[in-house]
């Protein structure tokens, strides 16, 4: 696949979500309004953090994709993870909302919710936007090792658990009004509202962290240093590899690396075996700028 055919499909996915979000939003907002649902309106307000975070999802995938230039050399990547770490903060502001209208409903002596066929079907409805939209956010995230396509997925997948709380917390206020020695269970909904902030949170943290160690060029964790060492020394004209650095931006790599060759090779020699470890770094980290410097082993020219 190109790198333009590549581009246009995340950028295709990415505004679908901003228009899905944009419904959701809506549609939540308006029933929560009409039922006084604290549990329907927390999950707007997530909506709507969806619906921003899918907004910067677009511009930062599109941004990303930008070759290098005289100004940022080593490319644009790195928007997709200010994205992130962005998403992050506007997902724990809108937590700490969630949890203070909460707590204050829990202390209230009566609150009304009215409790409707449409509240269950724009949560159903929800769920169901959701789990299509998830799976093909992280289909394209994986397929294009993408962060700001993963976070979007990752929005989207919490809200499938919030908006499944949210109908229980619903259930819990029709059974306390039916049964009056029940009567406690009213209070589901701001329970269930407060469920949703502790999810939000928690997606929240782990995003954010992620999102710092990539700006902060942390080593990926997945084994693949050792993997390019292994994969490296095994060509029988490098006598050591050292010194492997690998750095996340966006969605390409980018990996330095010291080797010790046969040192009577030819420079086009050399640079031919430096062309072979490229190749074999980029078999293991798709997208990466490689950069091999060369010195000489004490080992002699094997002739085949």
């Amino acid at each position: 696949m190109s790198h333009q055919t590549g581009q246009k499909e995340k950028t295709a996915v990415a505004l679908s979500s901003v228009f899905a979000a944009i419904g959701l939003t809506g549609f939540k907002i308006i029933v929560g309004l009409l039922t006084n649902s604290l549990g329907i309106l927390a999950e707007a307000a997530h909506s709507a953090l969806d619906l921003a975070a899918a907004i910067m999802t677009f511009f930062a995938v599109r941004i990303s994709d930008k070759p290098a230039d005289l100004e940022h050399p080593f490319g644009h990547g790195k928007v997709e993870n200010i994205s992130a770490l962005f998403e992050t903060l506007l997902l724990l502001a809108t937590s700490a909302w969630i949890i203070y209208e909460a707590t204050h409903r829990l202390s209230a002596l009566e609150t009304h919710v009215e409790v409707s066929i449409w509240s269950f079907i724009v949560m159903s409805t929800s769920i169901v936007v959701d789990i299509s939209r998830s799976r093909m956010l992280m289909k394209a995230a994986k397929k294009h090792n993408s962060q700001a396509l993963e976070a979007d997925a990752l929005h989207f997948s919490t809200d499938i658990w919030s908006s499944s709380v949210v109908i229980l917390g619903l259930i819990l206020v029709m059974v306390g009004r039916y049964y009056p020695n029940l009567a406690f269970l009213e209070k589901g909904d701001a329970i269930a509202a407060l469920v949703v902030a502790v999810i939000v949170i928690f997606v929240s943290v782990e995003l954010g962290a992620r999102s710092i160690q990539a700006l902060l060029d942390s080593a990926p964790k997945n084994g693949e240093r050792e993997t390019i060492i292994k994969e490296i020394g095994r060509m029988k004209t490098i006598e050591d590899v050292h010194d492997v650095r690998i750095r996340t931006s966006g969605a390409g790599w980018f990996v330095d690396m010291h080797v010790l060759m046969n040192g009577d090779l030819t420079l086009s020699e050399s640079h031919a075996v430096t062309e072979q470890i490229e190749r074999k770094v980029r078999k293991i980290l798709p997208k990466s700028d490689v950069t091999v410097h060369v010195e000489p082993g004490r080992k002699k020219r094997r002739d085949s």
